[in-house]
């Protein structure tokens, strides 16, 4: 499996999770918010859409991160030796 898609499926699981869990907390403190099928098929909504923005957008902020880092390392003084 392609790394970048194993992430994304990972990144949905983490957003599946993540909802069902915030639906639970606030039917514990609350009331029910919604039934547990509707929670479900939420929770497949929200896994889905985390998983095609995750698949979107991670190159980009991978790529964004290394020139970050390249950059500033080169205005630092580049490998980090001091000039006396």
């Amino acid at each position: 499996m392609n790394p970048r898609t194993k992430s994304a499926l990972l990144w949905g699981a983490v957003g599946v999770m993540t909802f069902l869990v915030l639906v639970q907390g606030y039917a514990l403190v609350v009331e029910p918010l919604v039934s547990i099928a509707q929670g479900g098929a939420l929770a497949v909504l929200v896994g889905t859409a985390t998983a095609a923005s995750a698949y979107a957008v991670e190159h980009r902020v991978a790529a964004w991160s290394a020139r970050r880092a390249t950059t500033e390392t080169e205005s630092h003084g580049g490998d980090g030796k001091s000039k006396s």
